[in-house]
């Protein structure tokens, strides 16, 4: 699995195209910023689009929060690459501090790939999912390589070592609260930090860009959002898109939800087939997010055979 994935960061370093990145073997570097979110609280935010080998994989919202005695990380990006100019960042806008918690969401490549250049010992999820992590890690690093080439180059996926039990921690002289939800994927794990009230909701919420669906279970998903509207807050980052003030993304990602659930199950019971089902309209409502239509069509393809089994009547053939 490794020789492979070397194998294709190499295929892509030597192309020298414009997509698959600079010729020479000039380094790929991620241009990251950081825009302060709250005081001491910094977001790092993605692209709204697909992974490629343009944007390298940095399609995800990260962030850090700057206590009196250090930093604490959530979510580390698609790379070693993206961790290693996270690190950067945080060393310009942070000097001296020492980074004392990573927090992984869950286990998406886009949320965890940069963890091999942080200290192991202080990088924590909750069990789920580093077991997660340990199972899916090197598939997800392997499709990295494929997608986005010799951005990955060097990258192995590390899980956290600390499982965090708790539902509130103090870490350098500040709070932190955590929920463990479902819905996005079998653990989702949601960061609030007390003293600002921002809600680090992973992929629990998006904003202005259509949510993925490969792991998810929508009823465990629609819950979960309950509970994240029930929740005290003074903002949210989602896991993709523009902070949220309001509970905007909260609200447009139900929404989404519940229409492509509407949708899918309106085509199962027509009898359409997937590739009829993947043509239907997108609503006007959804024009501003970003790759509405590709990730309506790899919906389909995620949900489309477990509602064919649950909806459609089995029926016994005699031979």
């Amino acid at each position: 699995m490794l020789a492979r994935r070397k194998f294709l960061g190499l295929a892509a370093a030597g192309c020298g195209c414009a997509v698959c990145g600079p010729s020479w073997g000039q380094p790929l570097r991620y241009a990251l910023d950081a825009r302060e979110i709250a005081p001491a609280t910094w977001g790092v935010f993605g692209a709204r689009e697909h992974f490629s080998m343009e944007n390298g994989g940095n399609i995800v919202n990260v962030a850090f929060v700057v206590t009196p005695d250090g930093v604490v990380v959530i979510d580390t990006g698609p790379s070693r690459r993206f961790g290693e100019a996270l690190k950067e960042l945080i060393a310009r806008k942070a000097p001296g501090k020492p980074i004392l918690r990573v927090f992984n969401t869950h286990h998406h490549p886009d949320h965890f790939l940069g963890n091999q250049v942080f200290d192991p010992s202080v990088i924590a999820a909750p069990q789920k999912v580093i077991d997660n992590i340990k199972l899916q890690g090197e598939d997800f690093a392997t499709n990295m390589y494929r997608l986005v080439g010799d951005w990955m180059r060097g990258t192995t996926p590390v899980a956290p070592t600390r499982p965090v039990a708790s539902s509130r921690e103090e870490i350098g002289g500040r709070a932190f609260t955590f929920l463990e939800l479902s819905g996005h994927t079998n653990c989702d794990f949601v960061v609030r930090d007390e003293e600002t009230g921002v809600l680090f909701t992973g992929d629990l919420a998006f904003l202005d860009r259509a949510p993925t669906t490969p792991q998810a279970d929508l009823p465990a998903w629609r819950n979960a959002i309950a509970t994240l509207r029930a929740t005290d807050r003074a903002s949210i980052l989602p896991g993709h898109g523009p902070q949220d003030l309001k509970g905007a993304s909260l609200d447009q990602t139900l929404d989404w939800l519940d229409w492509l659930d509407g949708t899918l199950r309106d085509c199962v019971e027509a009898g359409l087939t997937m590739n009829e089902a993947m043509a239907k309209p997108i609503p006007t409502r959804f024009a501003v997010i970003g790759v509405a239509r590709e990730e309506f069509e790899r919906s389909v393809v995620h949900l489309y055979p477990r509602l064919e089994a649950q909806l459609l009547p089995s029926v016994d053939v005699e031979r």
